[in-house]
């Protein structure tokens, strides 16, 4: 089967990829670099004069058509059982499954073979059976040798 591609894809625009960083963190190691505003009445940063980190405001705001959009064009749906998957059936070409990180070996099997089935696309299809593989070549030995 072919891969899924959706209704439609959307060129999508970050207008800013870099973290805002908190005024002054670059300097204190004390002082984290998560953004927090500046609330001082003499701070340069709150009073916007020229030279100044750059604050977030509503300029930097998504496009509301392309916001939480991959970069394949779909939006990500968690799914944490089989039954779930019936949720996407009629939104396949604009919504791909995600399988829960909690989800076991066996039933992430079943789900992305169910998910083929019904031509839902799933964004981490081999993510428990690559770990599953390695345990088992470390219980044979093999993958010592």
């Amino acid at each position: 089967m072919a891969a899924l591609r959706p209704l439609v894809k959307l060129k999508i625009v970050k207008k800013r990829t870099k973290k805002f960083l908190w005024h002054q963190s670059d300097g204190y190691v004390k002082i984290k670099y998560n953004w927090q505003k500046p609330r001082g009445i003499d701070n340069r940063l709150c009073r916007r004069f020229k030279g100044q980190i750059l604050m977030p405001n509503n300029g930097y705001r998504s496009n509301k058509k392309t916001k939480h959009m991959l970069p394949s064009g779909f939006r990500n749906f968690l799914v944490h059982h089989i039954k779930e998957l019936e949720a996407l059936l009629m939104c396949n070409k604009s919504y791909c499954a995600e399988i829960a990180h909690k989800v076991s070996s066996k039933n992430h099997k079943a789900t992305v073979e169910r998910a083929a089935q019904r031509a839902i696309r799933v964004t981490n299809p081999n993510a428990r059976l690559r770990s599953e593989e390695l345990n088992r070549q470390l219980m044979c030995g093999s993958y010592l040798r």
